[in-house]
Order: structure tokens, then C-alpha cells, then sequence
């Protein structure tokens, strides 16, 4: 089944229903909604996109995402979403590499897919092209679709940096909404869904649920994350879900001290992305209520391996509260997990080792990448990279990462694709980059330099070549990087440092 059927189904049985707003106005019913992805999809086909075919959208949060990913699943294609804050050079990768037909683009950013020399079509929403896609033929309704076909190719970087696609089928983004509802929350007609995170990640994928309920769909008109502006809608509109990296849990937190406000109208704040200190969670709910829910996941398991549910986020009477709080909680309804070695081969509880998912909600693997899917999807389990413990009553606790990963701010950046831009320069003979811990963002980029290069032009380099949230918010120079025996770097000696001199 072609996902996208559940805009069609609910268009037809209340079309009236308020759909899509940017801020505080509504910009289309379901109605509307479903007019235009269907006009959406009937020119793509004009212009030749067939099923099956890779659309690519780099925009920035507004009501024309959800359009534009709709009309690419109405058309029966695959949309390739890419982070807005990627820079374009990265932008280029992922839609090359994916083999795009074209890409939708909000303005701003289709000069940045320009400018590092994409030969790709780009479909400003703000241009020509766009407004002739509004007003095409429309199609009769979503192109069928298998359950194993693809729907979103999704890009996640690697220790190598080079980003791989993850594949994800229509029967993944069907089981993950059905574990939503089983495991994570409950939607209704009267609630709205809020994107103050990216689409391109876990709030666009959350849309899919809420599109299901016939909830609203809230765009803030900042276009991205600010404190003030979603306590504002929040109040506005009174049922609002939103997905949100714990980062921005504790702005919010801070912030609603601040201006005395309680988070009215906040019904459900889903996080994930990063970790979640039990003390800033602990704050959370005090200041908020029973509003927080987290749940784990992967772009190769998409927000359903593991779920902590509201009531035990807020529990305080448990003897082990504070434990199951520090973790990332049970396994979803739709997979399996257990604790394994590097073979594959499964631990007992309260073993520490990697974690491993199996169920529908896994993907089938790399696009084009044979090899790194054989090393990652190992006898029908998905092998995570992430280290952690199984409790006796079915609580996961990540306890490290295998893969070096950092994550600031919600948003995931892999050293070695930092480290490959900074040995660019001719000043630098070897870097490592690794998190160090960071109170409002979770962690923060630090680099150790072997080499002679001032600071600014090491930002001046990165800055022309990778988003700028990756960018090293240090630089730390060092006459030699700690090796063991066989040359790997130590980066486990280089946290201990930066830890010793916080």
C-alpha cells in the first residue's frame, strides 16, 4: 500500500478538516492538501518522473514540504529528503548519489545546490515551476505501491563520512505509525502536529501518523526552533505534539521559567536524538507536567526500537525510577531486540554489547551499498553500532556509541568526515575530532591539531565545505595525537583530557 492513501482517505471523509497552517494561519483543509499533492504529482509525471524514481526536497519547515512529499508519493516515486542546514556541497552528494530526478527547494537554497555545482533541476517553491506544479492535471489519487517498494531514502553518515542511504519501504513507514499509536501516544482529529525540528528527520516522518488521525499540521512562521514562538502556538492552538532533540527540551524549559509560562496547551513533547540528562528531564517534568515521551531509533529502524512512555518519564514512586528514567525504555510492539557480541551472537540481561533490532521496521538495506549492508544486517538483525545494556524487565540503557558519533544539538556528526576536510590543509598533519560535553546543545565539535594553521582559517575551510553545525567549535593543538599499539588514534585519551580540563 502506497502510504500516502491515508491523505487521500481522510480528504474524502472530512475535507473541511483544517490541515496545513504556517504560524497561526491556516493555508489548506484536507482538501486542499490533498488537491495539491495530487496536482503536485500529476506534473511530475508530465516531466517524466516514473515509480520508483528518487525526487529529492531541500527546504526549510513550511506547509509546501508536506505538499511537495505527498505529490512525490502520490506520483509513486521515492522522496530523498536532505537536512536544510547541510551545506550545499553536502547537498549535492546526497542527490547525486541518489540519483534524483530533480529536487524541490525552498528560497535560499536552491542557490546553495547551484552554487556547488549540482547538475540538477531545481523546483524553487517560490518560482515559476512550483506554481505550474499547483495548478497540473492532478492524478486520481497515490500510485499503488508494494509494501517492500521504496518510499524515503533516507542519508546517514558513517564513520567513513561518506553518507549512506538508508532504504525505507511503505510497509516500514506503516509499521513505525502503528507502533506509534501502540507504543507512543495516541492522535486525534483535534490535535495539532508542530515542526519545530527538521522534516527531513524524525518531526517529518512523525507527520505520517498525525496525517492518518486528521490532526493539523503547524509550520512555525520562524521556520525553525524558537523558545518564545512555540509556547506562543502551543497556547494557540491547544493540542500540540512535537518532536524535539533534548536540547531543545532544556531551552524550552529554561525559557517557560523565565516568562512564568507552563507549557499551556503543550500536549505531547516526543524526544529523541541525543541524550537526555535525568536531571534536565527530572526539571522538564516538574516545570511541564506529564507532557514527555522518548522513544530510540535509527534511520535504519526509523523512531521504533525502543519507547519510555509518559508514565514512566513522570514516575517518581518506583524504587528504580531513576534508572529506567536514565534510560531509553522497552522495546516497541513491531521488533524484536537483544543485546548481542560483534558476531551476532545474544548476551543475557544486564550483559553489556551491542544492540540488535529485528521486525518490519527494518530496512532492507544501503541504497547501493552491498557491502556495508552485509556488515550491518547480519542473519535478519540490524547490527546498531550502539553499545548498551538489557535489564531484566525489558528496559534498554544506551551506555556508549561504537561509531564515535556526536551529536550536538539534535543533529549528528560522524569525526571522520570533519576530520577529512580539516587534513585538507596544508597545515595540518593529522586531527581528531571528538564531543565534548556541552550544557544548552549536548555536545560540542572539538578538534586536536598536529600541525601549524591559525583558527580561522581552519572555519574559513570548513565552513566552505560542510554545514556549519559541524563545524569544530574548538581547535586544540597538540605535538601528537595518542596511538596504541597498532597506530588507531585514542580518542578515549582525548575525552579524558577535555573532561580534565572542564
Amino acid at each position: 500500500m502506497n502510504i500516502a492513501v491515508w491523505l487521500q482517505r481522510m480528504a474524502a471523509a472530512d475535507a473541511a478538516r483544517p490541515a496545513l497552517f504556517l504560524g497561526r494561519e491556516q493555508v489548506a483543509d484536507y482538501s486542499d492538501f490533498h488537491a495539491r499533492a495530487a496536482s503536485v504529482a500529476g506534473w511530475l509525471q508530465v516531466q517524466a518522473v516514473q515509480p520508483g524514481d528518487r525526487v529529492g526536497i531541500f527546504m526549510k519547515n513550511c506547509p509546501d514540504y508536506l505538499i511537495a512529499l505527498y505529490g512525490i508519493w502520490y506520483a509513486g516515486a521515492a522522496a530523498v529528503p536532505v537536512n536544510a542546514k547541510l551545506h550545499g556541497k553536502e547537498a549535492k552528494f546526497i542527490l547525486e548519489n541518489s540519483g534524483a530526478r530533480l529536487v524541490f527547494t525552498s528560497p535560499g537554497l536552491t542557490e546553495a545546490v547551484n552554487g556547488a555545482g549540482a547538475d540538477l533541476r531545481c523546483v524553487d517553491t517560490a518560482g515559476a515551476e512550483y506554481a505550474e506544479a499547483m495548478q497540473a492535471a492532478p492524478v486520481s489519487g497515490p500510485v499503488f505501491r508494494a509494501p517492500e517498494d521504496l518510499a524515503w531514502l533516507f542519508y546517514t553518515s558513517g564513520t567513513t563520512g561518506r553518507p549512506k542511504g538508508v532504504m525505507i519501504t511503505h510497509r516500514m513507514l506503516t509499521t513505525m505509525a502503528i507502533a506509534y499509536f501502540a507504543d507512543v501516544d495516541q492522535v486525534s482529529a483535534a490535535d495539532q502536529a508542530l515542526y519545530a525540528a527538521p522534516m527531513s528527520h524524525g518531526a517529518g516522518l512523525y507527520a505520517i501518523q498525525h496525517v492518518l488521525a486528521g490532526a493539523a499540521h503547524v509550520c512555525p512562521a520562524s521556520g525553525g526552533f524558537d523558545e518564545a514562538e512555540i509556547l506562543d502556538l502551543a497556547a494557540h492552538f491547544g493540542r500540540v505534539h512535537m518532536f524535539a532533540a533534548p536540547t531543545m527540551i532544556t531551552r524550552m524549559t529554561s525559557e517557560a521559567k523565565r516568562l512564568g509560562r507552563k507549557g499551556e496547551g503543550l500536549r505531547t513533547v516526543v524526544y529523541a536524538g541525543g541524550p537526555m540528562y535525568v536531571t534536565d528531564i527530572v526539571e522538564a517534568v516538574e516545570h511541564f507536567g506529564p507532557k514527555f515521551v522518548q522513544v530510540y531509533g535509527q534511520g535504519e529502524c526509523p523512531m521504533a526500537i525502543t519507547a519510555l512512555p509518559r508514565h514512566d518519564v513522570q514516575d517518581r514512586s518506583h524504587p528504580r525510577w531513576r534508572e529506567r528514567l536514565a534510560s531509553v525504555g522497552r522495546a516497541q510492539s513491531v521488533v524484536e531486540v537483544r543485546i548481542g557480541t560483534p558476531e551476532g551472537e545474544f548476551l543475557p540481561a544486564g550483559s553489556h554489547g551491542e544492540i540488535m533490532v529485528r521486525g518490519d521496521v527494518v530496512m532492507p538495506g544501503y541504497w547501493n551499498n552491498p557491502e556495508a549492508t552485509a556488515t550491518t544486517l547480519v542473519d535478519g538483525w540490524l547490527m546498531t553500532g550502539d553499545m548498551g545494556v538489557l535489564d531484566a524487565d525489558g528496559y534498554l540503557t544506551l551506555q556508549d556509541r561504537s561509531k564515535d558519533m556526536i551529536i550536538t544539538g539534535g543533529s549528528n556528526v560522524y569525526p571522520r568526515e570533519v576530520e577529512e576536510v580539516l587534513l585538507l590543509h596544508p597545515g595540518v598533519r593529522e586531527v581528531s575530532v571528538v564531543g565534548r560535553p556541552h550544557a544548552d546543545w549536548g555536545e560540542e565539535v572539538v578538534a586536536f591539531v598536529v600541525g601549524e594553521a591559525a583558527d580561522a582559517e581552519l572555519d574559513d575551510l570548513c565552513n566552505s565545505r560542510i554545514a556549519r553545525f559541524k563545524r569544530p567549535k574548538a581547535y586544540i593543538c597538540i605535538g601528537a595525537l595518542p596511538k596504541n599499539n597498532y597506530g588507531k588514534v585514542l580518542k578515549t585519551e582525548l575525552r579524558k583530557r577535555l573532561a580534565e580540563d572542564l
